[in-house]
């Protein structure tokens, strides 16, 4: 009797805080949209690795759930009245995960690397004459001409993410991927933890000081109330939401819309929209090699392709798509479908037209087919008979979402490894505008994978991150959709939102573009 007394007190002691006394470790154990295999979130735009970006990293501003820019890492700032020199001042206490200090240095190094692969930090650093850290807690960004999206670029919330690094770390070439994951934000990576296809783990930061604010979307006080994240690698969707539903897990991200209904009926679960802004399905292609690098060619894909077909099969429930033939969010201010109306449609006979104006010569499309991110591994299936209607050979080749993050950044000619389109998504916040849009950026080698080139497209870019009128900027907005259609850089798709699950013990789970997990408590 006294020794079971004995282990009762120990377990107690262990389990519950009081008098001082450590309290038992806080797991959160949450299964994701795709295994992490790739670590460096300015070296890929994949989603999965600008989660872990928001894990362990932290930005100068961030949006709140207003979508509007906010201070992070800064305290105060303040611009010239030419609006040419722009100084941000670090706020106190901010510390890398090994205790070192942050430093202007640090961010000057993370800009510029961040801009040397973002579509949005190209632009700002196209414009920027000097670029320094004239003490400590210093930044200092002098400008060649008035820019009106220096605030929108730094803080910018879905991939690539201006995330701040060690300056050891971000003299990294940009092409090549880190090796050192020192962050300084609420969570810290656990290397010798991670085992890609199994799991990855975070662990709170304790050197963490958050902003004194409640935390909203991506800005305010990141409040890590966990003490250890396991992100869990589940490729089967039914087998996630099992998982969920005996509770060995916390949290799944994306539940197919089939599977709602399922949990719904389960009183320890809750069903929810964290990412009220949604995302747009893209088609990506290869402008340089056959046979799209024929512009002709890819405006016939705009034809052949029906938009409510993807979004039938992939997502399924209307309730979370919107048909939308529009490059920039339906219901957002520079949101427009002029010369886009008769397109997305499956008009097959027009396609075949065009593929016969243009010459093609058979060339096979190399299709990559990514088979295991929920709501996305219908996307090329769905495409290939839609493009083989029109008169396209298709070679589809399928592979996991990680294997295809890799392989698109090779410019190899596809049949020798390379590809000619891709399907994915992008955050809605993303694609708001033509400098945020990732694939709009058309500057031949410095746009992200895929390479477009189109010197009347990177015109109207410049004019519309220079332009401060918003009538103004719409309507330059409006000539880059319609140049898109003589000039594709990639077929928007349309809108959707992804619900998620969590166990009803688990709250504060915060409304982002993309996934936060401070200010989650599990109890």
């Amino acid at each position: 009797m006294l020794g079971r007394r004995f282990v009762c007190a120990v377990a107690a002691a262990a389990t519950f805080a009081f008098s001082g006394v450590a309290h038992a470790e806080t797991v959160l154990k949450v299964s994701l949209h795709s295994d992490l295999k790739i670590v460096d979130p300015i070296w890929t735009t994949a989603l999965i690795t600008a989660h872990h970006g928001n894990m362990i990293y932290d930005t100068l501003f961030a949006l709140d759930d207003k979508l509007q820019v906010k201070p992070q890492m800064v305290d105060k700032w303040d611009v010239s009245p030419d609006k040419l020199t722009w100084t941000f001042t670090l706020r106190d206490g901010l510390e890398w995960h090994d205790g070192k200090p942050v430093t202007g240095e640090d961010c000057v190094a993370s800009i510029k690397r961040w801009a040397a692969k973002d579509s949005m930090g190209q632009k700002l650093m196209s414009v920027v004459s000097a670029l320094s850290s004239p003490d400590a807690k210093t930044i200092k960004m002098v400008l060649k001409e008035p820019y009106g999206l220096v605030l929108d670029s730094l803080g910018k919330a879905s991939a690539n993410i201006p995330f701040m690094m060690p300056k050891r770390v971000a003299e990294t070439d940009p092409n090549t991927q880190i090796t050192d994951y020192t962050g300084s934000g609420p969570f810290i990576f656990k290397k010798d933890e991670w085992k890609p296809g199994e799991k990855a783990v975070y662990v709170r930061n304790t050197r963490y000081k958050p902003r004194n604010e409640p935390p909203s979307g991506l800005a305010g006080g990141k409040v890590a109330k966990v003490d250890r994240v396991e992100w869990i690698t589940i490729p089967d969707q039914q087998t996630q939401v099992n998982a969920l539903m005996n509770g060995e897990i916390d949290l799944v991200e994306i539940v197919p819309p089939d599977l709602l209904p399922l949990l719904q009926k389960d009183k320890n679960i809750k069903t929810l929209v964290t990412n009220k802004a949604g995302r747009q399905y893209a088609m990506r292609f290869n402008v340089l090699y056959k046979p799209f690098d024929n512009a002709k060619i890819r405006t016939a894909v705009l034809y052949a392709l029906d938009q409510k077909a993807f979004l039938e099969a992939n997502v399924g429930n209307p309730d979370y798509y919107t048909l939308c033939k529009s490059l920039y969010p339906c219901g957002s201010p520079l949101a427009t479908t002029k010369g886009w109306d008769d397109k997305l449609s499956g008009n097959t006979a027009k396609a075949r037209e065009l593929l016969k104006e243009a010459g093609y010569d058979g060339t096979p499309i190399v299709l990559l087919h990514q088979t295991d991110i929920a709501g996305h591994s219908n996307l090329a299936t769905v495409a290939k008979p839609q493009l083989e209607a029109a008169g396209f050979k298709v070679d589809l080749q399928a592979m996991d979402w990680q294997t295809l993050v890799a392989r698109r950044n090779k410019k190899d000619p596809p049949d020798k490894g390379g590809w000619s389109a891709f399907f994915t998504s992008w955050g809605s916040p993303d694609v708001m505008n033509p400098v945020s849009a990732a694939y709009i950026n058309a500057s031949c080698d410095k746009a992200t994978f895929g390479w477009p080139c189109d010197a009347e497209i990177e015109k109207l870019r410049d004019a519309f991150a220079k332009e401060t009128d918003p009538a103004r900027q719409k309507a330059i907005a409006e000539q880059v959709a319609v140049r898109e259609i003589d000039y594709p850089t990639y077929v928007p798709l349309g809108q959707f939102t992804t619900p998620t699950a969590i166990r009803s013990n688990i709250t504060g789970l915060l409304q982002v573009p993309e996934l936060a997990l401070w200010n989650v408590e599990k109890k």
